[in-house]
């Protein structure tokens, strides 16, 4: 059963706790990363290994749009469901080169991700949301629930 009372402020919790992750890998790929290069060696990594600039701005909007939009709860549901396909193109990118475990750089990490953002997106806003996320056209045809 689920405690009708908490839930909205579970929810709140997920939603604050993956845009904080979010800001913190953003401090990370702009002024920690270890080759000191910052973002274009990032931005250059990416090139490298085949990936166009059209999906290396993706990646940036995905995780900018992560970062502000999900702590405030604007348009969460869509917004974690802009932020899944760079978590699964990150799984299947480390996947490929260091296998699966976090303790090798692996895929485990970037799947977490894609169930937090999932379940984000199918739970909703949560509490003190600033903009509720309209309802999904394909689910609930005339029944819109608004976020509390």
């Amino acid at each position: 059963m689920i405690d009708q009372r908490t839930a909205p402020y579970a929810v709140m919790a997920l939603r604050v706790t993956l845009g904080c992750l979010a800001i913190a890998h953003l401090y990370w790929k702009f002024f920690i990363r270890a080759d000191g290069a910052g973002l274009m060696s990032w931005w250059d990594n990416l090139n490298n290994n085949g990936y166009p600039d059209f999906v290396v701005w993706y990646v940036l909007s995905a995780e900018f749009a992560g970062a502000l939009l999900l702590i405030p709860g604007i348009y969460t549901r869509w917004v974690a469901l802009y932020c899944v396909p760079l978590m699964v193109a990150a799984a299947q990118f480390w996947l490929m080169r260091t296998g699966f475990f976090f303790t090798s750089a692996g895929a485990e990490l970037p799947i977490l991700w894609t169930v937090g953002l999932l379940v984000q997106a199918g739970l909703g806003d949560g509490a003190y949301a600033l903009k509720a996320s309209p309802p999904f056209p394909f689910l609930d045809r005339g029944r819109a629930v608004p976020a509390e």
